[in-house]
């Protein structure tokens, strides 16, 4: 009968609820990040079709552009992504300031990326292109234009949420400090990664 009993109690143990898998961060900031992911998507699909279309027009446009600039807000939105790393890995610690820091650190990379593209608009503006130019110039502007304001969006977020955190905000709660950051930082990977591919078609395979 002992050994029936211990093998019972074996049997009816749960791992613990930290050890379980989760999707980091709100479900709704999640349902938002997959509709922004398909809309990026038509964007990038239509992007690609007209590419193959005038492989001669993306060819010659992709020329005009300034590749050191577009690596230049790629690394700065890497940067970002590990800042916003460093920033769940804080709130984690229960380090809400520190969290806060790199929340702020992920924004200003955010900054960086905003003065490099729209000194690259300026640039191809005073060179007479523009949305009218080509095919390509059109989805230049448009594609880039529309992500650039995501990441304003994202800049945004994590201002808002780090100044939660420094004002002690989320010091009573943590689930929903973890929550807040999280969906902070996945936003911003989300941005992250639309650029990353944005690149590589734009700058790298044009």
């Amino acid at each position: 009968m002992n050994h029936e009993n211990v093998a019972s109690e074996i049997v009816t143990v749960e791992p613990p609820a930290e050890s379980q898998r989760r999707l980091p961060g709100d479900l709704a900031m999640w349902f938002f990040i997959f509709i922004e992911l398909a809309v990026f998507g038509l964007l990038l699909i239509s992007l690609a079709v007209a590419r193959s279309n005038e492989p001669e027009v993306f060819a010659a446009g992709a020329r005009t552009l300034t590749t050191g600039m577009g690596l230049a807000n790629t690394v700065a939105l890497l940067t970002g992504s590990y800042c916003a790393v460093r920033a769940v890995t804080a709130i984690k610690a229960g380090a809400a300031h520190l969290c806060a820091r790199w929340l702020l650190a992920a924004a200003g990379t955010g900054l960086v990326y905003l003065i490099v593209k729209v000194s690259e608009y300026v640039h191809l503006f005073m060179d007479g292109y523009t949305l009218r130019s080509s095919t390509f110039y059109f989805f230049y502007f448009f594609t880039t234009f529309f992500h650039l304001m995501h990441v304003v969006l994202g800049m945004t977020v994590l201002i808002v949420v780090a100044s939660r955190c420094r004002r002690g905000f989320y010091s009573e709660d943590a689930p929903r400090a973890m929550g807040a950051v999280e969906s902070g930082a996945s936003y911003w990977h989300m941005v992250d990664l639309v650029w990353l591919v944005l690149f590589t078609i734009i700058y790298i395979l044009a």
